[in-house]
């Protein structure tokens, strides 16, 4: 009598999946809401520096005037004869000109961080990502030490915490440890509900309900923000609206138990049946107490097998003593970094693409919608591995599209296209990032599930400092990011060819079933190549 045994009498897809999946759904929009808060706030819009001669100039006019200036942003003017601007020989810009999107005030605009001071929120974005790597790893350590629950509760409210703070940030300093506090969660509190809601849903039904969720809730997150940044006016403004609604994560002891699973990992079997209790009670469900006697007595003979072994104790780095289990973590930490980076890359670079990068960020968001579904539609059908590899191989031909179009196209003349095309980008590497979250979770056994995922995530999260030097190799030649995150993902298509088929396989609970289960891995293990081989086999 194993856990998904029990959970079906219980209920694994009743009153208290659907419950937790709507949790789970307001957990994605404070993810997408607090993740991306970063980007809205730290927007530099066009901008020139300010002269008195300037002042009763619309925009055309100024950009007219500096039409011969080299430096347009940070060029003094000493005046300006005939609608030329005249280059100050001395002096540094201590004022400037901003084009505000519809008036909205972010960091860099009300701060002037431009010029000599413009690497003051790139430092502040560095910050946030190396909190992102310091929280994943305390966190994910506290998920597997004291539970899903509190983790999720103190990773959330830490992170609404740091935003809170950086809302009252007039220095440099203050905004970079604010925004360091902030990282701290940085989709922490997403993977860490994603683990809670995977373990207690019906493994026939956990592809429908995470991935739809998520199409759903964050796709609605991601588009709404940059509107409601916009409705604001003001980025400290906007940080109160994108902290406050954290504090509803207070009410989820209310309703979510502590994981089952990972309660039997720690030989916790009276919490564990109890957990279990609450939900056969929520679904409406009457189990007897047979069933869960002979539940404990099935995990207590297994856990006493274990402690006949030596080093029967399951840790993340026992994940590296035998030699298939090895090497998928290093494979999966691999592919995270693949993965993140590319992630960052493309949901970031919104900026010099011919139209406002507010909107284009919202309209291209709505790529999570079709995402979600493809998953939904194509996952259980093609598996993990298909699933996995086809997103990152046509995520990849669709980047190096675009960085050719955006090298060779005019974006004032063709920001529709570019648009199209930045959302079928966005649209791939969504696919490949929700993909793998899956994948990673099923393959890992559930002993070490919390720590390997934040482990393998931090990974993928220190990558995250590439960022900005990736985009900036544009300026040596444009399409060369583009061409630099293809090649990445084309490399990490091939890596989930070393990876195991999950689908409609017993996923593994412990460090031994793991290496037992990698072990059985081969390149092409697809569903559909595993059933026509069995086809061929029956004819024989």
């Amino acid at each position: 009598m194993d856990f998904t045994s029990v959970l079906d009498k219980c209920g694994s897809f009743g009153r208290f999946q659907y419950v937790i999946l709507l949790l789970y759904g307001y957990t994605n929009i404070l993810s997408s809401l607090h993740y991306f808060s970063q980007t809205l706030i730290t927007f530099t819009p066009e901008h020139w520096c300010y002269h008195d001669d300037l002042q009763n100039l619309n925009e055309s006019e100024i950009r007219s005037v500096y039409a011969n200036v080299t430096h347009k942003s940070c060029t003094l003017l000493d005046a300006v004869v005939n609608g030329t601007g005249l280059v100050a020989k001395t002096g540094q810009c201590q004022n400037w000109i901003f084009k505000r999107e519809q008036g909205y005030e972010s960091v860099t605009t009300e701060l002037k961080w431009v010029c000599d001071k413009s690497h003051h929120s790139t430092v502040g974005q560095s910050f946030f990502f190396l909190g992102s790597v310091v929280g994943t790893v305390i966190f994910g350590h506290l998920s597997d030490r004291i539970g899903r629950l509190p983790a999720l509760l103190m990773a959330t409210l830490t992170g609404a915490s740091g935003d809170f703070l950086t809302s009252f940030a007039y220095s440099f300093p203050l905004f970079a440890v604010s925004r360091f506090v902030s990282g701290l969660s940085t989709d922490t509190m997403y993977y860490l509900m994603y683990i809670l809601v995977f373990e207690y849903l019906s493994p026939k039904r956990r592809t429908f309900g995470l991935n739809i969720i998520l199409a759903i809730f964050y796709c609605f997150g991601l588009m709404t923000s940059p509107w409601v940044a916009i409705w604001i006016g003001n980025w400290r403004h906007y940080l109160w609206i994108a902290s406050l609604p954290a504090l509803g994560v207070l009410c989820y002891p209310l309703i979510l138990s502590e994981s089952a699973q990972w309660l039997l990992t720690k030989q916790r079997y009276d919490q564990a049946v109890k957990s279990l209790k609450w939900v056969a009670r929520f679904n409406g469900r009457q189990v007897e107490d047979s069933v869960f006697d002979e539940f404990v007595k099935h995990y207590r003979e297994k856990m006493n097998e274990q402690q006949k072994l030596p080093n029967h104790e399951d840790t993340f780095m026992g994940m590296f003593r035998t030699p298939y289990l090895r090497r998928c973590t290093l494979f999966l930490m691999l592919k995270s970094v693949i993965i993140t980076l590319t992630y960052d890359v493309i949901n970031r670079n919104m900026e010099g693409l011919g139209t406002s990068p507010f909107k284009l960020f919202s309209y291209t968001s709505v790529n999570y919608l079709p995402a979600g579904w493809t998953i939904l539609l194509l996952q259980n059908n093609i598996g993990r591995k298909g699933m996995a590899c086809s997103a990152l191989l046509i995520g990849g031909i669709i980047n190096t599209v675009t960085g050719f179009l955006i090298a060779f196209l005019d974006p004032k003349e063709n920001y529709l296209l570019l648009a199209v095309m930045i959302g079928l980008g966005r649209y791939g590497v969504t696919v490949s990032y929700d993909a793998e979250i899956q994948y990673a979770a099923e393959i890992i056994p559930t002993s070490v599930r919390g720590r390997a995922l934040s482990n393998i995530h931090v990974v993928g999260l220190a990558s995250n400092f590439l960022v900005f030097y990736v985009i900036y190799l544009a300026k040596f030649y444009k399409p060369l990011p583009s061409i630099f995150i293809s090649s990445l993902m084309f490399l990490g298509a091939s890596l989930c060819l070393m990876l195991p088929e999950t689908l409609n396989k017993k996923l593994p609970e412990n460090l031994a079933e793991a290496e037992s289960f990698a072990m059985k891995t081969h390149t092409f293990s697809f569903p559909w190549c595993t059933k026509r081989r069995q086809l061929s086999q029956n004819s024989v």
